[in-house]
């Protein structure tokens, strides 16, 4: 099996600046706190869903031991993706990606920072098929604080099959490099292509629709 684990946020879908109010909505509804009004603010790109939560918790005193509660909240305060107002706008080439890699012999998978529901809902309401992707071998952040165990779970899980990491952050290659996956870059996030270039990424494209063959490329190599 040959199998593409797609990032989500800054990879299949531009980032959005309303992202962060989500977990800043369900820590406070659930946890009963917030960040001081001068609180900096924090780079969280390529983080999961449950390191975001933890550390905001953390920094801010709530109780770790509402985690699984806030998670919770989070996918239902994220059905809101579904609708106009919220509704996250797909990458530029994301489709025909998606079947090219699929017409090569790979398979699509996620490998996200998000939930399952999380991811879902946002794809969905950008207009992205779920159908193109394998859910059953799709990887979730929700559970786990450190990008690299995600990779990890998602190695022992893939047995011997070929996986390659697409993303748009540099940790996301880092969490790549932690289980010997090849780590391929698109800079349509947070990072520009110099940013990428610095990582050990097989390919670095401008975006999906203008690296679609350098993309091809490399994985036909692999």
């Amino acid at each position: 099996m040959r199998i593409v684990l797609w990032d989500v946020d800054g990879t299949l879908l531009l980032n959005s600046r309303r992202a962060g109010a989500f977990y800043h909505d369900a820590i406070r509804e659930v946890a009963g706190v917030e960040p001081p009004p001068d609180e900096p603010h924090a780079v969280e790109h390529g983080k999961t869903d449950a390191q975001i939560l933890t550390e905001r918790l953390v920094r801010w005193g709530g109780d770790l031991a509402l985690l699984d509660a806030v998670s919770a909240r989070m996918d239902e305060l994220s059905d809101a993706y579904l609708t106009d107002a919220a509704r996250r706008e797909a990458a530029v080439g994301v489709p025909a990606a998606l079947a090219a890699f699929a017409e090569a012999g790979w398979t699509n998978g996620l490998l996200t920072g998000n939930s399952p529901h999380r991811a879902r809902v946002k794809l969905q309401g950008a207009g992205i098929d779920t159908a193109s992707f394998d859910w059953a071998r799709s990887y979730f952040g929700d559970r786990f604080v450190r990008r690299s165990d995600l990779t990890a779970a998602a190695k022992e899980d893939l047995g011997g099959a070929t996986a390659v990491i697409l993303g748009d952050t540099p940790a996301d290659g880092a969490a790549a490099d932690a289980v010997g996956f090849p780590f391929l870059a698109v800079a349509t996030g947070a990072y520009g292509v110099e940013d990428l270039l610095a990582t050990s990424a097989r390919a670095v494209v401008p975006d999906l629709e203008r690296g679609l063959p350098a993309l091809l490329q490399t994985l036909a190599a692999l």
